[in-house]
C-alpha cells in the first residue's frame, strides 16, 4: 500500500473516522497551515500558541485538503466538500507519530542531523549548498528544528531523495534525544556548546548532555561531526566509531586557519592548503562551514564540489545580513542571540563595519539565561568597550539597559541611549537614533524582534541627520 493515502496515515497515527474518505484517497504529503496548503494535503489541527488549528479546518479544506487529522470532529462541520476525517486525541503526537512510520520508509536515503548552542540553521544551510551540488536534498526549511519542525522535515522528504538535512533545537531537558530517535541520523553534527538556554538547563556540562544525546542515536557506522576544541563532548565521542573534529587548532581534522573578510565573504583556508569561502561575514561562518565540509564528505563528495557548493549558500534571513536601509549600513544578526553569537556579532560587526559614519551597536535582550542573564550581558557590553572602534550603543529591554549601564559611565550619557521594546513608536524611535551613513548591529534574542529597526529605517527612505547617541 501506498504510504500516501488516507487509510495509511490513519492508521499510522492511530486515528478513528470521524468521516470516511470516498475514493482511494491518495494523498499529497501534509501540513499544518491552511494558508499554505497544497491541493491533496493531510490537514492536521492542534492548538498552538497563537492559533487552533481547529478554526482553520474549513479553509484548508476550501483550499483543497485531501484529508483532517483533528482532537474535536465537531470543527468538521458544514465542510464545503467530502473528505476524511480522522480523530486522534493529541494531533500533535499524531503529526510525531506519521513522521516515525515514514522515516521506515526512508531506508534509502541519509538523514543528517544539526544541532548545537549557535550555528545551526546557517549549517543547515551550508550542507545543503554543497550536497545539493550532486544529490536530492530535502532539508529544514527557515528554522523548523522542534517537535514539530522536524517531523515535518521528514514528512516533506521524498523516496527519490539522497539526503535530508534536518535542525534539531531543544527548549526543555530530553527534548533533542526525542527527535534524535526520530531521526536516526546517518551524520550528527554538534556545532558548539555555549550558553544557550543556560537558564533552563544550570550549566555547560548539562548543556553538553543534551546536545550530545543527538549522537546516542547515530545508525551504525554514522559519523559525528564535533567542534575539536570543546573538552565537554570528549567522553561522548569515545563512544562513537567515526567522529570528525573541526575547528582552529592543530589537533582538528578539518583545520580552519587564515580567516579573513573580504567584500562581504569570509574566506579561510580547510586543512592548511585548500582556500574556501561562504557569502556571510566572521570567523564563526567559517566554523560553521568547516562542519558542514565534514558533513559533506561522508557523502562522497569531492573537494571542488564542496568548494562551490559552499561558496554559493545563501545566508538565511536575519543572520548577519548586510543591507543599505534609509541611509543606514544594516549589518541585521537580529533572529536570535546567545552570550556566545552575540560576542561574535560584536567582533564581526567591529571588524567588517566600514564608512563615514558611526559604528552604532543595537543590543536587545538576550532570553532564557537565568542566574546567568547579567554576567553574559555584562560580557557583551564589555566586548563593545573593548572593541576600540563603537562609537555608540542602543540598548532595547531590561537587560541590554542594565549593561549599558557600565557603558554609559565609560562613555558618558551622549552615546548611549536605552528602551524598553521596539514595540509600536519604539521602533521609530530607535531607527531615529541613527545617522546617515552609520552602520548599525542588531542582535537580540527572537522575542526581541530587533527587524522593526530596519523596517523602521525603511519607512522613512533615506533620512536627514537625526539627533543621536553620540
Amino acid at each position: 500500500m501506498s504510504f500516501w493515502t488516507c487509510e495509511s496515515v490513519r492508521s499510522a497515527v492511530g486515528g478513528v473516522w470521524a468521516a470516511r474518505p470516498q475514493g482511494a484517497g491518495e494523498l499529497a504529503g501534509v501540513s499544518i497551515d491552511s494558508r499554505t496548503i497544497r491541493p491533496g494535503e493531510a490537514f492536521f489541527a492542534f492548538k498552538g500558541e497563537r492559533f487552533d488549528g481547529h478554526d482553520f479546518v474549513g479553509a484548508a479544506v476550501d483550499a483543497g485538503a485531501g484529508m483532517v487529522v483533528l482532537e474535536r470532529p465537531e470543527a468538521a462541520r458544514g465542510l464545503s466538500r467530502a473528505v476524511g476525517v480522522a480523530r486522534v486525541a493529541d494531533a500533535r503526537k499524531a503529526l510525531f507519530r506519521l513522521a516515525k512510520a515514514y522515516r521506515r520508509r526512508l531506508e534509502g536515503v541519509k538523514v543528517v542531523a544539526v544541532t548545537g548552542s549557535v550555528g545551526k540553521t546557517t549549517t543547515v544551510r551550508l550542507i545543503e549548498a554543497a550536497l545539493s551540488r550532486r544529490l536530492r536534498v530535502t532539508a529544514s526549511q527557515k528554522s523548523f528544528n522542534n517537535d514539530i519542525g522536524v517531523p515535518l522535515t521528514l514528512l516533506r522528504a521524498r523516496a527519490s531523495d539522497q539526503a535530508v538535512i534536518c535542525e534539531v533545537g531543544m527548549n526543555s531537558p530530553g527534548e533533542i534525544a526525542t527527535l534524535a530517535a526520530l531521526l536516526e541520523p546517518d551524520v550528527a553534527v554538534i556545532t558548539r556548546i555555549g550558553r544557550a538556554h543556560i537558564g533552563h538547563l544550570g550549566s555547560r556540562e548539562a548543556i553538553a548532555r543534551e546536545k550530545a544525546s543527538l549522537l546516542t542515536f547515530l545508525r551504525p557506522g554514522g559519523l559525528a561531526v564535533i567542534p575539536a576544541d570543546e573538552p565537554l563532548l570528549d567522553d561522548y565521542a569515545k563512544t562513537i566509531a567515526h567522529v570528525a573534529t573541526f575547528g582552529a587548532g592543530a589537533g582538528a581534522d578539518i583545520r580552519v586557519s587564515d580567516v579573513r573578510t573580504e567584500g562581504g565573504r569570509v574566506r579561510f583556508t580547510l586543512g592548511g592548503r585548500s582556500a574556501f569561502e561562504v557569502p556571510m561575514l566572521g570567523e564563526h561562518n567559517a566554523m560553521n562551514a568547516a562542519a558542514a565540509a565534514a558533513a559533506a564528505r561522508r557523502f562522497g563528495l569531492d573537494e571542488e564540489t564542496v568548494r562551490a557548493g559552499l561558496a554559493g549558500a545563501s545566508p538565511p534571513a536575519n543572520r548577519m545580513q548586510v543591507r543599505e536601509v534609509g541611509g543606514v549600513t544594516v549589518y541585521n544578526d537580529a533572529y536570535n542571540a546567545s552570550p556566545e553569537s552575540a560576542l561574535a556579532a560584536v567582533a564581526t560587526f567591529s571588524e567588517s563595519a566600514r564608512g563615514a559614519g558611526r559604528r552604532v551597536i543595537v543590543l536587545g535582550d538576550m532570553r532564557e539565561l537565568g542566574e546567568f542573564a547579567d554576567q553574559a550581558h555584562a560580557e557583551v557590553a564589555e566586548a563593545a568597550l573593548g572593541a576600540g572602534n563603537i562609537d555608540a550603543l542602543i540598548a532595547v529591554g531590561p537587560l541590554a539597559g542594565a549593561a549599558a549601564e557600565r557603558v554609559r559611565r565609560e562613555w558618558g550619557p551622549g552615546r548611549v541611549a536605552s528602551l524598553p521594546d521596539v514595540e509600536g513608536a519604539n521602533a521609530a524611535r530607535a531607527a531615529d537614533l541613527l545617522r546617515p551613513g552609520d552602520a548599525a548591529l542588531l542582535k537580540g534574542s527572537r522575542s526581541m524582534a530587533l527587524e522593526r529597526v530596519e523596517q523602521a529605517l525603511a519607512g522613512r527612505g533615506a533620512p536627514e541627520a537625526a539627533p543621536a547617541p553620540g
